[in-house]
Parts: structure tokens; C-alpha cells; sequence
């Protein structure tokens, strides 16, 4: 029997309602209800921006550069400050902070609907970011809390990267609805409504619970110095091209990255209370799966990022036509997603990461093969399925070798680091990808399309080698060990714990 007194206990961070769920069956799938739509929010806000991107700079005269900020802006603080919110979560009730991150999330989206100029855009997508990061985990660790049972975790924890896969989809194809018959202001308007109805949910379904008494504060300087020391690292790398990397603003900005994540270093192996616990490392493949994750958030990003530029900046395509060209691989990734739930007990995540990494590596090979004047079918829509077909069956199985094994009680800061590793290693990999493709172009023979292209290819055969290189490192893997059978639980513990989330 529980050893905590009824009277004066209250139910666990984000544990639905007994008042209106009553079976612990349906208690768990309000659970994965909620932490499906809260990941579906935040994805589709990354992925329906990519497709205006084009008008947001003619809308409000953005650069290039400024361009790439809009989405490395909120990858940069969603990634810095995850281990933040996953923290604060895990203290505080995550109840609470995922409805803080709902409200900072839909108000951001509101900010930059109503962006006057490329400041106040960007201002935006950078407070929609921290938003975000109190939203991330918190979807992935009601999950990997509440569903102990394997069977039960892997479904649940399918449906979750269905729901991220499928509000990829649904943002290429939304953002460009959205920005041929309205503006792109409405790529990130749409955020308001579907921010307001989760947040009334969370109210009607869930009960708040009590702080967590393992720990009694976090470390804000570890969050500081880790999201100030990447934002100096994607703004060093990402002025290069443009500065020179002997220029003394490049400079400036490298020294201070490696300052800053020095610091972090030496705070986090000093502190009491870091944000990243020790044991959560204990774990082999918790290690190796934070860094195919990383892998895997480049490899996802820069072919969106890049396609869409090439089809409306090269091609002159619109952006509604843009974004159904790049629906294809969307929708692949996402029945991808959901079928490798039937294939990682019996093929295993290391043959799945191995196979997924090296189809992808081949499909961005074939799609770095872009003309200034292409085909359709044979240079964008086979080279991007093959690549989602590949990006598909690596997904879950590298999160589910980075989500199991661990404490149950660090369930919200694993699942940040997991998410952390996916922003960070996207905002790290599209500024270098941008830097390599904006060098290749200044410095090429020709001028116009051809030289833009060509810095496109090269930008895409170096996501391949990083495709290729997360397929090598998948072989450090280690394969599940059978379990011994856990005994009988008690029929009223069985039941209190079934819908019970951390």
C-alpha cells in the first residue's frame, strides 16, 4: 500500500481528473490525448513557417539571415530552455508549468501575427520558443510516466510521434493554404485558438498536485549560460558567411559560446541540484539515443528549410503549391512513424536506426542532384520520399532507447533532454547547413539560380554524410534485455497508479 497519507496528498502532476474519468484505461488515454495535441501544437508551428518564409520577407523586408533566425529563433530557446521547464515540471507540478508554456506560447503566436517589422517577428518566434519548451516535455513525460506497461508505453509513444509527424504534414500544407488565400500572419495566428481550447482542456480534465519534495530548487544559471552559449554559436556561425570567421564580430560570438558552455560545464559538476541528474546518463543507449536524436533533428530540418526555398525563391512556385509538393514526405513520416511501433520489438531500434539512417543518407544524395529548372516527380517528390521514408523508421526507436531504462521520477527532464537534443541538434545543423550553402554560392564560378542550387546540393549531401554518420553510430546500440516478470500489484495500488503520470 501507498505509504502517503490520502488526507493530505493531492494527485500527481497532470493525473486526469477521477471526477471525470473514471476507468484507469480511459484515465491514460486522456493522458496521451493531451500530450499528443500539446506535441502536434508546438511541431506544426515549426513546420508551417517554413513555407512563408518567402513572404514574410517580402511582407516585412527580412534577410536571408533573418530568414534563418525565424526558425532558429524558437529552436534555440525551445532546445536551450527545455531542461529548464523540464525541471521546473518535475518541482512544481507539470500541470502548472505546461500551463504557463500554453499561455507564453499562444501569446507569442499572437505577437508575431501581428508583427510590424522583422524585429518584432523575431522577438516573437523567440518567446514562442520558451513557450514551447515548458510544452514539449511535458507531452513526452506524461507518457513515458503514466504508461509503465511496455506494450501500452510504445503505443502511446507511437501516437505521440504520429502526432508530430502528422503536424509536419499538416503545417506544409496549412502554411501554404493559410498564405495563398489569407497572409502569413495566419501561419502563426492559427496557434491562438487551438492554444486556448488545449488550455481549457488541461483545466477540465486534469487536477493539479503538489510540488515535489525530492528537490527544492533548480539551476537557472545551468539554463542561462547553456541557451546564451548555443545562440552564440548559431549567430557565430550563421554571420560567417556573410563577416568572414576573422571578423571580430565572429569572433567575438565563438569565444563567448565557448565561455558560456564552459561555464555550464563547470556549474552543472558543482551544483547540488543540476539540470541534467547524473543518473539519468546511466543508461547506455540514453546517451547514444540523446545523440541520434541530435543527428535526426539536422537531417529533418535542412530539407524542409531548404525545399522551400528552392521551390518558391528557384522555381517560382507559390506557396500553397510549395507546400503541397512537400506534403508527400510529410505524410510518409507519418504512416512511417506509425508502422515502426509493429517493428521495433521484433527487428529492434539498432537495425531500424541503422536501415532508416542509410534510405535517408540515399534519398538526400538523389535530392542534392537539384536543377534550376527540375522535374517534379524525379527531383523533388521520389528523392523526399525516400528520405521520409528513412526519417520515419528512425524516430521512434532512437526515443524510445533514450526514454526507458531511467527513474521514473526524472521522466520530465529525460524526456527535455530528448527534445533538447532534437531543437538544438536542428538549430545547430541549419545554421551550419545555411553558412555551407551561403559560402558555396558567394564563392561559385556562376551567378543567378545556378549558384544558389549549388550551394543547396552542398548544404543537402552534408545533411546525407550526417544521415550516414547517425546510421554508423546507431551500432553502438545495445539490444533490450529480457526482463523478469514483475509481481502481482495489489488491485487498489494497480488501479490508483494507472493513470498516474509522474
Amino acid at each position: 500500500m501507498s505509504s502517503r497519507d490520502p488526507s493530505t496528498s493531492s494527485p500527481d502532476p497532470l493525473t486526469p481528473s477521477t471526477q471525470n474519468v473514471a476507468k484507469p484505461g480511459v484515465r491514460l488515454a486522456v493522458v496521451a490525448v493531451i500530450a499528443c495535441l500539446a506535441q502536434f501544437m508546438v511541431v506544426l508551428d515549426s513546420s508551417i513557417v517554413n513555407v512563408a518564409l518567402p513572404a514574410m520577407k517580402a511582407g516585412l523586408g527580412l534577410s536571408v539571415g533573418a530568414q534563418q533566425w525565424v526558425v532558429d529563433g524558437y529552436l534555440i530557446t525551445f532546445g536551450g530552455l527545455l531542461l529548464l521547464a523540464s525541471r521546473a515540471s518535475d518541482l512544481f507540478g507539470r500541470r502548472r508549468v505546461f500551463q504557463i508554456g500554453l499561455v507564453v506560447f499562444t501569446a507569442a503566436s499572437l505577437l508575431g501575427g501581428l508583427a510590424q517589422d522583422g524585429v518584432m517577428l523575431l522577438v516573437a518566434r523567440f518567446v514562442q520558443g520558451a513557450g514551447a519548451a515548458a510544452l514539449g516535455p511535458a507531452s513526452l513525460s506524461l507518457i513515458t510516466a503514466s504508461h509503465t506497461e511496455p506494450g501500452r508505453r510504445t503505443r502511446a509513444l507511437t501516437w505521440w510521434g504520429v502526432a508530430a509527424a502528422g503536424a509536419g504534414a499538416a503545417g506544409i500544407v496549412l502554411g501554404g493554404v493559410l498564405t495563398a488565400s489569407l497572409s502569413w500572419r495566419w501561419v502563426l495566428l492559427v496557434n491562438v485558438p487551438i492554444g486556448a481550447g488545449l488550455l481549457v482542456a488541461t483545466f477540465v480534465a486534469l487536477q493539479a498536485s503538489t510540488a515535489s519534495e525530492r528537490r527544492t530548487r533548480i539551476d537557472v544559471p545551468g539554463a542561462v549560460t547553456v541557451t546564451l552559449g548555443v545562440a552564440a554559436i548559431v549567430y557565430g556561425v550563421s554571420a560567417a558567411p556573410q563577416d568572414g570567421w576573422a571578423s571580430g564580430q565572429v569572433l567575438a560570438a565563438i569565444v563567448a559560446a565557448i565561455v558560456l558552455l564552459a561555464a555550464f560545464l563547470l556549474i552543472e559538476s558543482r551544483t547540488r541540484e543540476p539540470l541534467i541528474p547524473r543518473e539519468v546518463f546511466a543508461e547506455h543507449n540514453v546517451r547514444i539515443g540523446n545523440v541520434l536524436t541530435g543527428c535526426l533533428g539536422l537531417v529533418i530540418t535542412a530539407p524542409l528549410f531548404f525545399l522551400s526555398l528552392y521551390l518558391q525563391q528557384v522555381l517560382g512556385e507559390t506557396a500553397l503549391r510549395a507546400g503541397l509538393s512537400l506534403l508527400p514526405m510529410a505524410v510518409v513520416i507519418s504512416v512511417g512513424v506509425l508502422a515502426s511501433q509493429k517493428l521495433i520489438p521484433g527487428v529492434g531500434p539498432k537495425r531500424l536506426v541503422l536501415g532508416g539512417g542509410l534510405i535517408a543518407a540515399g534519398g538526400l544524395v538523389w535530392l542534392a542532384q537539384l536543377p534550376v529548372h527540375s522535374a517534379y516527380a524525379v527531383h523533388v517528390l521520389a528523392p523526399t520520399l525516400i528520405v521520409g521514408a528513412g526519417m520515419s523508421v528512425t524516430m521512434m526507436p532512437a526515443i524510445v532507447a533514450a526514454t526507458t531504462g531511467g527513474d521514473p521520477r526524472n521522466a520530465g527532464v529525460a524526456s527535455g533532454l530528448i527534445n533538447m537534443c532534437r531543437q538544438i541538434g536542428g538549430a545547430l545543423g541549419l545554421a551550419a547547413l545555411v553558412t555551407v550553402a551561403s559560402t558555396v554560392t558567394h564563392q561559385g564560378h556562376t551567378t543567378g539560380p545556378e549558384s544558389v542550387v549549388h550551394g543547396y546540393r552542398t548544404a543537402l549531401l552534408v545533411a546525407a554524410a550526417v544521415s550516414l554518420a547517425t546510421a554508423v553510430l546507431s551500432l553502438l546500440l545495445k539490444e533490450p534485455r529480457a526482463s523478469a516478470p514483475a509481481a502481482p500489484a495489489r488491485r487498489d495500488e494497480a488501479t490508483a497508479d494507472a493513470g498516474r503520470p509522474g
